[in-house]
């Protein structure tokens, strides 16, 4: 199933404060993104309907598995495409901005290659 790039964000950003954090709340989200807290609100019911979250009555979230498989594979991309980009001399902000961007439009084919890639021994 294919998501908005704005929801694989949202999953990314579950995935990174729970690990941070014991638990995420809808203003802990709006607060890392900058982001309104009404807008945050739309988008954690729409990725509630969805299934990739769960939220607790004292408004705690946690992402379901499929929004677990979602949020990992996007956070390796980000974390493989970052590498790469770096790698080829670009500044560790600018590969960050730009793997941010990436990370939503690369094929598997072509992110499997740069993995392969990235993942072989540097040589000297």
């Amino acid at each position: 199933m294919k998501i908005h790039e704005s929801a694989e964000n949202y999953l990314e950003t579950i995935l990174l404060l729970s690990k941070k954090q014991s638990y995420v709340r809808s203003i802990d989200i709006a607060n890392e993104l900058s982001f309104s807290k009404p807008s945050v609100s739309v988008a954690m019911k729409n990725l509630r309907v969805s299934g990739h979250i769960q939220v607790d009555p004292a408004g705690h979230i946690t992402l379901t598995e499929s929004g677990l498989n979602i949020a990992e594979t996007i956070l390796e991309r980000h974390r493989v495409l970052s590498q790469m980009l770096i790698r080829l001399g670009v500044d560790p902000v600018i590969a960050s901005e730009d793997a941010c961007r990436l990370e939503h439009v690369i094929s598997k084919e072509s992110f499997d290659a740069i993995k392969k890639h990235i993942e072989q021994p540097m040589h000297k």
